[in-house]
């Protein structure tokens, strides 16, 4: 939205336009290196086969991500009460980038040194406080890209960086699962495969140092947690729309409590080692490259809401097929669409709150509604472990598919798109 100062607001337009090329470029080689180490972290192969091993029980797969997904709903507004007064984030941005590959790091060096159970306390413990810094880096590296990459190039640009880190992670994962986990490199291979992502994201934030960041034209006077915590009413009925997609995209997060039992229930049905665990995570960080690259083409053409609607349909029907599943070449274009799916809806839903409003209130829109969606993650991965322990994985999937089914409805019917909006 435009500036109080006109003229302050053009000189930040026109920065923005200048270093365009060079700010894009920085955004597409920070994907390349540093979302191909999360991806290893985040993909639903890895981290929870190797809880799964440590702890021997599914509710240990669910408390670790269920950890992770706390922490980034109780950082978001933190997030974003730090970077709201600033004219620039992007120091921010460095120092909680370099907190959460610590974490990482902490994932990795406790399970190469210390014994069971303290291994699988450390990974919880590392799980939750990279939950916590990554919810405050989402708000930062959100608001980031808000200001330097205009809203018809930012599909293209998130395709495209989404497309090349899949591409290296899923050679990474590939290598990974036969190289470090199957042949237990350095006595544990999925510890292994946790230093590397470690290496990898230190390198993409190191390409961040390119990034020329303009003077943000207005910003709000530095407050207190509390006091933009009394706000956040006001803010949800300022916009009834965007109140709406909030808690739809809440909803469909709650979908996500099946996404740690995808593996797990896949080897009840198809053998799998750890070469093809790496496989089957290659196949999902492809699709989800793959998918993101034309999930942008349609961001750009259409807006977001359409991609949202899109994904998560997608998404539902892999985890129906999911179900039906009994070779592991099927497995494979299952992982796939999981990752299409599951990558556009992550995808869209970081960058449609994006759109709702001024810039002034940005950082705590994306805070409140990434708070909102990681509290019901945190709560349903938690729960999934419970009920997939008490029931089955294929009870987790279908309430997971229920919730996702009204977050599908209530966007469809009930929230129009910002982007077309007179």
């Amino acid at each position: 939205m435009p500036s109080r100062d006109p003229e302050r607001e053009a000189a930040f337009q026109s920065e923005v336009r200048r270093n365009l090329r060079r700010n894009y470029l920085s955004h597409l080689c920070h994907g390349l290196l540093g979302q191909t180490g999360m991806r290893l972290v985040n993909a639903p192969t890895f981290v929870p086969v190797y809880i799964a091993s440590l702890a021997g029980f599914d509710a240990a797969v669910g408390l670790a991500r269920g950890l992770q997904y706390l922490g980034m709903s109780l950082s978001p507004v933190v997030g974003a009460t730090v970077i709201e007064h600033r004219r620039r984030v992007l120091p921010v941005g460095f120092v909680v980038g370099a907190l959460m590959r610590v974490q990482i790091l902490g994932l990795a060096l406790s399970g190469l040194l210390l014994p069971a159970p303290w291994s699988l306390v450390s990974a919880w413990l590392f799980l939750g406080l990279f939950g916590a810094f990554l919810g405050v880096q989402g708000v930062v590296f959100s608001f980031l890209v808000a200001k330097v990459i205009p809203v018809e190039k930012r599909g293209v640009l998130l395709g495209l960086r989404n497309a090349l880190a899949g591409a290296t992670a899923a050679g990474v994962a590939f290598l990974a699962g036969r190289y470090l986990i199957e042949p237990e490199a350095l006595g544990n291979g999925y510890a292994a495969t946790f230093l590397l992502a470690f290496g990898l994201t230190s390198l993409g934030l190191l390409v961040l140092l390119f990034v020329r960041e303009p003077a943000t034209p207005q910003v709000r006077e530095a407050a207190r947690v509390g006091q933009r915590l009394r706000e956040l009413p006001a803010l949800l009925r300022s916009d009834r729309s965007f109140t709406r997609y909030f808690v739809a995209r809440a909803l469909a997060v709650t979908g996500r409590m099946g996404v740690p039992f995808y593996v797990l229930y896949a080897a009840e049905r198809v053998p799998l080692g750890g070469r093809r665990l790496g496989e089957l995570t290659a196949a999902f960080v492809v699709g989800q490259s793959v998918g993101n690259l034309f999930w942008g083409l349609v961001a750009d053409r259409r807006g977001f809401r359409a991609v949202f609607l899109a994904a998560l349909t997608l998404w539902m029907l892999a985890a129906l097929l999911l179900m039906s599943t009994t070779s592991y070449a099927a497995l494979l274009l299952v992982f796939t669409a999981l990752g299409a799916g599951l990558g556009g809806f992550q995808m869209s839903a970081q960058n449609l709150v994006l759109e709702f409003g001024s810039r002034r209130n940005l950082p705590m829109r994306i805070a409140v509604a990434n708070s909102a969606s990681e509290l019901v993650a945190a709560i349903g991965a938690v729960l999934g472990g419970v009920l997939a322990g008490a029931l089955s994985y294929v009870a987790v999937f279908w309430i997971a598919i229920a919730f996702q089914t009204a977050a599908f409805a209530m966007v469809a019917f009930f929230v129009d798109d910002p982007r077309h909006r007179t």
